[in-house]
């Protein structure tokens, strides 16, 4: 259901628009509007515009005008555009689209002394987590495996998951958030645990100052994270996977929302930082000696593993070709400038794009040049291992938790596990605890710079995030011969402790992209996996009927990034195979 009569004639909306925002945050051109409608991996789409609001107040009247308006919202953040849920999707929207982007209304409060925290929409990992480590406490994800840049209210939105095993998917059950009701009307819902103003403007304003007293912070059993995963994850027998996007466990208000509706405002529990962490760096060429450590590490000890993160040979060697740069510049910069240097690398692609005399992917093709000039980023010992070992696990642990597992390593790496070469392992230095992680994440974007390098000589992407189940013994992926001679490159690495795989494959020239990931889903199917597992459903993956229940539920009147969780790959698939 919409609205059929509109209170507010279209032709006025962007005048009134300007007058909220200012008319240079109202973007119309489609040189202007380009960096927010095409995502960094998938989705691209028109709009009629892109309103960056400033102050929380503006974001309330700029949806209050679309409402009335009858237009559809996109309300983006940081435009990961991983699989086309932040961004629009071609052009076949039965009403103008307004892209709403979020990234100006940057900032937070801390309560309780840092234990927990209130974080506006534009708020990033990066900048929370920069923030917090003052104060001696970590946000609920670091570093992640996709992206730098990722907003706090798009993880919470999407149920993320994130590297650390210890705290489960984003997850809050208090929130601020508009909703379309099925009469047509935007109200504003606190649940925030703030005592706030029932006028919305007087409510957002409030809460945007941050000048909030005592009185008006209310402590409640309302959870700020999901705190039953560590008893989830720790049941290795269990036939479900430990999480994925579309577990209704872990839907509430905000938390798994998937833009359908407008959060103005998350409260999440902060972590105490672990300080003097071990990393250890293991190598086996057995799926069954690393599913083993998986089950020992879940169950044997009375806390777990900080992270596991998995990476798979050729994942190794084509992150190292085709991300050096990436780990240089995190390593030298820091993470406080990427974000600034992939904006302005999308700047001068959508400039490159129009000028037909250059190469295409031009900035890819120059930072790959520049990256090879750079020294060796992978310390000697991976290397080494990259040499002996097909399966690569990066355990960061506390220093408690290390001293018995250097025990348990020793006795695996004497032979327990059968050939003496198949299990080695050793304890990393800072720095070589530091590097080993910033590798497995440049892992995440080696397969489109491979790609785009490659250029003709390489064809499309297929890009699968997929949950297995956490009893699964046979975690890692055999493809039929006839999809295996479609591939040119295939990456796995993941969360490995929570079963959570991200699994990249450059097709040949000419393979469909369409086609290989319609026969690999089915496989997954047959295996009872889940998919995705932390990212937005976005248009590459068919939302189950919960789902789109709970969608209408959030959205009667669907004016919030309609489509979400309706594959476009799969209208190109034959109707008799859908």
């Amino acid at each position: 259901m919409r609205l059929t009569e509109p209170t507010l004639h279209a032709d006025r909306l962007l005048v009134l628009l300007r007058q909220v925002v200012g008319t240079p945050h109202v973007l119309v051109a489609p040189h202007a509007t380009a960096p927010y409608t095409k995502g960094y991996r998938f989705g691209s789409g028109k709009v009629r515009a892109v309103i960056r609001p400033r102050t929380l107040v503006e974001f309330w009247r700029v949806a209050e005008l679309c409402v009335a308006a009858d237009q559809i919202m996109i309300v983006q953040a940081a435009n990961t555009g991983l699989t086309g849920g932040s961004t629009p999707d071609g052009e076949n929207y039965d009403r103008p689209v307004i892209l709403i982007n979020t990234r100006r209304l940057r900032g937070m409060h801390l309560l309780g002394g840092g234990r927990q925290v209130i974080c506006l929409p534009g708020t990033t990992l990066h900048k929370l987590e920069t923030v917090l480590a003052r104060h001696g406490r970590e946000p609920h994800s670091v570093i992640g495996s996709s992206c730098i840049g990722a907003s706090v209210l798009g993880g919470i939105s999407n149920n993320s998951g994130g590297a650390l095993v210890q705290r489960g998917p984003a997850y809050t059950e208090m929130a601020l958030f508009g909703r379309v009701t099925a009469d047509g009307r935007l109200e504003l819902v606190n649940r925030l645990g703030i005592r706030l103003d029932a006028d919305p403007v007087k409510a957002l304003a409030r809460l945007e100052s941050g000048a909030l007293s005592k009185e008006e912070i209310e402590w409640t059993d309302a959870r700020g994270h999901d705190d039953g995963y560590v008893t989830h994850v720790r049941d290795v027998e269990a036939d479900t996977p430990a999480r994925y996007n579309q577990d209704s466990a872990r839907w509430f208000d905000a938390s798994g929302c998937a833009g359908k509706l407008i959060v103005f405002a998350v409260r999440v529990d902060t972590f105490p930082a672990e300080k003097n962490s071990q990393v250890f760096y293991i190598g086996t060429n057995s799926t069954n000696a690393l599913e083993s450590l998986r089950r020992h590490l879940l169950t044997a000890y009375d806390e777990l593993p900080i992270a596991g993160e998995y990476m798979h040979r050729d994942a190794f060697r084509i992150a190292e070709i085709y991300g050096r740069d990436t780990v240089a510049l995190i390593r030298y910069a820091g993470t406080r400038s990427i974000p600034h240097l992939f904006a302005a690398k999308a700047w001068l692609d959508d400039l490159f794009s129009g000028m037909k005399f250059l190469p295409p992917h031009l900035t890819d093709r120059v930072m790959q040049k520049l990256g090879r000039l750079l020294p060796d980023q992978i310390p000697a010992k991976m290397h080494a291992f990259e040499e002996r070992f097909e399966h690569h696990l990066m355990l960061r642990v506390s220093r408690s938790l290390a001293e018995k597992l250097q025990a348990y390593f020793a006795t695996l790496s004497a032979g327990q596990v059968g050939d003496k070469d198949a299990f080695d392992w050793f304890a990393c230095t800072d720095d070589e605890g530091k590097r080993a992680f910033l590798h497995r994440f440049a892992a995440a974007g080696a397969a489109l710079r491979c790609r785009n390098v490659l250029g003709k000589e390489a064809g499309e992407i297929v890009a699968l995030d997929i949950a297995l189940r956490r009893s699964d013994e046979a975690w890692f992926e055999t493809l039929p011969g006839a999809i295996e001679q479609r591939i040119e490159h295939k990456l796995y690495y993941g969360h490995f402790l929570c079963h959570v795989m991200h699994q990249d494959y450059v097709l040949k020239p000419g393979e469909s992209a369409e086609d290989v990931e319609h026969e690999m889903l089915k496989l997954l199917d047959a295996r009872g996996a889940r998919y995705p597992a932390e990212h937005n459903l976005g248009h590459l993956y068919e939302a189950g009927a919960e789902i789109l229940s709970h969608y209408r539920d959030l959205d009667p009147c669907n004016c919030l990034n309609p489509g979400i969780g309706k594959s476009t790959r799969k209208r190109n698939w034959k109707a008799e195979e859908v």
